[in-house]
This record gives structure tokens, C-alpha cells and sequence, in this order.
């Protein structure tokens, strides 16, 4: 079944996968590249979203896109940079704000009977982000609406298909932002609104049972959610030609390896669980620096991980869960290296004499709609659920070097904190959670005797994505049961803190 397609071109605004996503939320399947790597086959598309920037159009690093195959031939909705970019170089003009134009804003009129804008409320509350403003608009420009600051706020060009917004519809606080997409989209691309979990997991399996034939595929999971839907679907289209890898690195949570393991044979996977624990630890220790540990598991998992795949005969495939924002961020919108804020963990980097191909199902997915795509699956909804967990595991909650005591405290420490989420009603509330031991001991009392005991945090974000995320106000009742718990039941620690900073400044793990 053909889709109708939607091309972003990224001009390297933060807000650029949430606009992908918020066209995918609407049944619309969308790809984002590089606004100078525009596609060869670009009447494929059935419309295009230019998307913001941290660059401005009067500045001598201004990204040129070429529009020439695009303005007045396909319907165009221009965003932030977008708008400003369609103004100031075509008749309008834009300057710098008096002030910068950041954060909620109302709209105080909007122009009737235009179907770009039907059902969008007359006060609606959008979201602003620029310091330039557009003073004039472009030739043929048609004022669409307007906030108490910002006269030309959203635009179309008269004669052709072109829309733009001063704001970004994209986000969370513009309340009426999905719905201008819709209407975009619906009203004024006509596109269909067909691109379902229920459509993509049919089309997928159908692709891969092509593709893989009756060959042997073998793929690492990790217990979290992209390897376990990738596993599905794989598991779907050839069956026990799928070999699973599960390796125990002595680092998930408590008992979770034989947990996830049980989990994984109901749901008629073939799995083989592999308890590396030792070789992990000892290849860690007296390793203290995060950058070290992380390349040190991800080295230790490889080769447990090729001893076992050389075990089975005549594979020829590596599935891999990489989902859409790893792939859209390997390449960054300006064609540099992308910042390396730590190393990521995952099956990638394995030796090249293993000459697998590869094949990863959910590339062109994000997270929530890998949950999807798993829940239309009718797997298990705890599973699906599941707080994003590092690669590492809790080798990077473990601040300064690891031992098999500090392994055994943490994961005590964590396990009362989950349970306590679940058994409170708060863990769906909250994004990601858990504890960090810290490289401290601090002077404690218990009974009539001093102590000299670690010290550990507890952390809890609500997000959409991990770009951005803020701590979690977790009711002070909760907190102080979680808290007597774990100093009454876990040996070696007798203090616990509350990390209460927001992503940015600070990142949702600590290493």
C-alpha cells in the first residue's frame, strides 16, 4: 500500500522531530533530512514542512534551501526560520525583535474563512521562539493571524499553496498547533490519513518475510522496548529462523535478567539468556571515568555478544532496534558532526568479521510510536511501558569506580524506589526514574551508634523524548516512606536526597 508522504527539511531546529512525530500522531508518515539534501524523487512527496533554526535569514551564516521545485508546485508550510526565510527573500522584510519573542503568546485576530485556519480558537495560546520578527510581508503575502506583539504571526502567499507561521505548531503549549497541522495537511494537501500501527506492522512483516527469506537473523535484546518490538515483528515474519541474544551484564536491575527472560519465552521468542555478570565486573574494575565504562561495556558486550552469535550456523543478518531520531541524528542539519554529549550503547561497532547484513524494522519509527506498533502487537503492556534504561545500566548510576557491592546496594536501592512508584499509582506518571549512588559517605545515627554510610540520590523526570525534561514533584508522603525503606533495609546506605534539577541545565543521568 503506497502512503502519502510528507517531506521536513531541517534547518537544525531542536523542535524538528516534533513536528515529524506530531505528523506521524496524525496517521501521516513523514521524513525529515538535511534542507540541502533535498530528495531526487521530491514529486513523491505530497507536501513539504520547512521547519525552524537557531540561524537567522540576515546573518552571513543564513542556510539556503532550493525551493525551485517545490514553491508553487507543492503545498509548503514554512515554520519559524521557514517563515522568516520565504519573507525576507521574497519582497518582505524581517528585523531584529525589540525584544525577544519567547514562550506563550495568544492570538488576537485571524483572518475568516480560510480553511488552514478552521476551528482554530480566536485566542488561541501558541508558543514563540525567535529574536528576529517579519516587519513586512513577502510579494503576495496575505496576513493570516496575529498575536498583541507579533503583527504578521502566520501568513499564506496568494496564488500558490504556500502557508507560513511566525510560531511553532509543533509544540505542547501552542493548544491549537496539532490541529493547524491537520488542517494543512487534510485541507490543503489532501493527504490521506492512513499511515496506522495496525498498517505498518502488515506492511512491515510482509517486507521482511521478502526481504529475509528463509535466511537466519540473530539480534541482541536489552530487556527495553525497541529491541523487544524489532524482536516481534522479526519473530512474526520468519519465526525461529530469529535467533535472541539476551546478555545478563551484571548491571541491569534486581532480578531483572530472569524476569525479562521469563517474559520473553511467553511470548514465544527464541532466547537464549546469557549471564556474563562476572566478565563485565572484573573488565571494570578500577574504572571510574563514565566515558571509559561506557566504551568498556559496550567492548565486553560485543564480544560476549560474537561468541554466542558464532555459536549459531549460517546466520547472515544483524536486526537491530534502531529507531527514526537515531537515524535523523547521525546526520546533522548542517552537514557537520553532531555533538557527542556521552557514547551510546547499543549492538553498533560490532567487528566487521562478523560480514552480517543488517536489518532494523523500526528505523523510521519514533518511541511512542514503537509503543504503538507493539501494543497493536498485544504485547505486554509492562513491557511496552518500561522507563527508558541507559545501555549501561547501572554502571553510570554508579558515580566512581564499580564493585560487586556497590552493584548489589544500587540495586536494592532501585528496586524499592520502582516497586514504591508502582505500588504509589506513579509510575505511568512519570518518564524515567531511578537511583544513583554517589561517591560519598556521610555521618548518620542508627540506634545509639555513629555511622559512616553512602549517601544516594533518587531521580524522576517527565518528558516526551528525553530532548527536555523536569523533575517530577513526587508527593513528600511517598518520598518519605521510599526514603525510611531504603535506610532500614539497605546495608550501607543511611541518607537519601531528591535530585530536583531540570534537563537543561543538568541531563537525566548523572554520568
Amino acid at each position: 500500500m503506497q502512503h502519502d508522504k510528507i517531506l521536513i527539511l531541517d534547518f537544525g531546529s531542536q523542535y524538528t522531530q516534533l513536528i515529524g512525530r506530531r505528523v506521524r500522531e496524525l496517521n501521516t508518515y513523514s521524513e525529515i533530512v538535511p534542507f540541502n539534501k533535498i530528495p531526487e524523487d521530491i514529486d513523491s512527496y505530497k507536501a513539504v514542512i520547512l521547519s525552524g533554526s537557531p540561524n537567522s535569514v540576515r546573518g552571513d551564516d543564513v542556510l539556503h534551501p532550493d525551493l525551485s521545485k517545490i514553491r508553487g508546485h507543492k503545498p509548503l508550510l514554512a515554520v519559524c526560520y521557514g517563515a522568516q526565510y520565504l519573507a525576507h527573500f521574497s519582497g518582505g522584510e524581517v528585523a531584529p525583535s525589540n525584544t525577544r519573542e519567547y514562550g506563550r503568546a495568544n492570538l488576537s485576530y485571524i483572518k475568516k474563512n480560510e480553511d488552514f485556519l478552521s476551528n482554530i480558537s480566536f485566542d488561541s495560546q501558541v508558543w514563540m521562539s525567535h529574536s528576529d520578527t517579519i516587519k513586512q510581508l513577502p510579494e503576495n503575502g496575505v496576513l493570516l493571524a496575529s498575536t498583541n506583539d507579533v503583527e504578521n504571526a502566520a501568513y499564506k502567499i496568494e496564488g500558490e499553496p504556500t502557508f507560513a507561521l511566525q510560531f511553532h505548531p509543533e509544540v505542547y503549549h501552542s493548544t491549537d498547533g496539532k490541529k493547524l497541522l491537520e488542517n494543512f495537511l487534510v485541507k490543503i494537501a489532501g493527504v490521506k490519513q492512513d499511515w496506522t500501527p495496525n498498517a505498518f506492522v502488515e506492511e512491515t512483516v510482509e517486507g521482511l518475510k521478502t526481504k529475509l527469506g528463509d535466511d537466519k537473523v540473530v539480534l541482541g535484546l536489552s530487556g527495553g522496548v525497541d529491541s523487544s518490538v524489532a524482536a516481534m515483528l522479526l519473530h512474526k515474519a520468519i519465526g525461529k529462523n530469529l535467533y535472541c541474544i539476551f546478555v545478563n551484564n551484571g548491571l541491569l536491575r534486581k532480578n531483572e535478567f530472569q524476569d525479562v527472560l521469563d517474559q520473553y519465552e511467553g511470548m514465544g521468542l527464541n532466547v537464549k539468556g546469557v549471564d556474563a555478570s562476572a566478565r563485565f565486573l572484573d573488565a571494570l574494575a578500577g574504572k571510574s571515568d563514565p566515558e571509559e565504562k561506557r566504551k568498556t561495556i559496550g567492548r565486553v558486550f560485543i564480544e560476549v555478544f560474537d561468541d554466542e552469535a558464532n555459536e549459531i550456523k549460517d546466520v547472515k543478518w544483524l536486526a537491530q532496534g534502531t529507531i527514526y531520531p537515531d537515524v535523523i541524528e547521525s546526520v546533522s542539519a548542517t552537514g557537520g558532526p553532531s555533538a557527542t554529549i556521552k557514547s551510546h550503547h547499543n549492538v553498533g561497532g560490532l567487528p566487521d568479521f562478523m560480514k552480517l547484513k543488517i536489518v532494523e524494522p523500526l528505523k523510521m519509527l519514533f518511541k511512542d510510536e514503537v509503543r504503538r506498533v507493539g501494543a497493536s502487537m498485544n504485547m505486554y503492556s509492562q513491557l511496552l511501558g518500561r522507563h527508558p534504561f541507559p545501555g549501561p545500566g547501572l554502571a553510570i548510576r554508579i558515580l566512581g569506580d564499580l564493585t560487586a557491592e556497590k552493584v548489589r546496594i544500587l540495586q536494592e536501592v532501585d528496586a524499592i524506589f520502582i516497586n514504591g512508584l508502582r505500588e504509589w499509582d506513579l509510575y505511568n506518571k512519570v518518564w524515567q526514574a531511578g537511583a544513583i549512588l554517589l561517591p560519598v559517605n556521610s555521618v548518620g545515627v542508627m540506634g545509639d551508634e555513629r555511622t559512616y554510610e553512602k549517601c544516594v540520590a533518587l531521580r524522576a523526570v517527565e518528558s516526551t523524548d528525553g530532548m527536555t525534561a523536569d523533575w517530577v514533584n513526587l508527593p513528600y508522603e511517598f518520598l518519605q516512606k521510599v526514603s525510611n525503606d531504603i535506610i532500614n533495609k539497605v546495608k550501607g546506605v543511611n541518607r537519601v536526597v531528591y535530585d530536583i534539577s531540570s534537563k537543561p541545565p543538568a541531563t537525566i543521568e548523572w554520568e
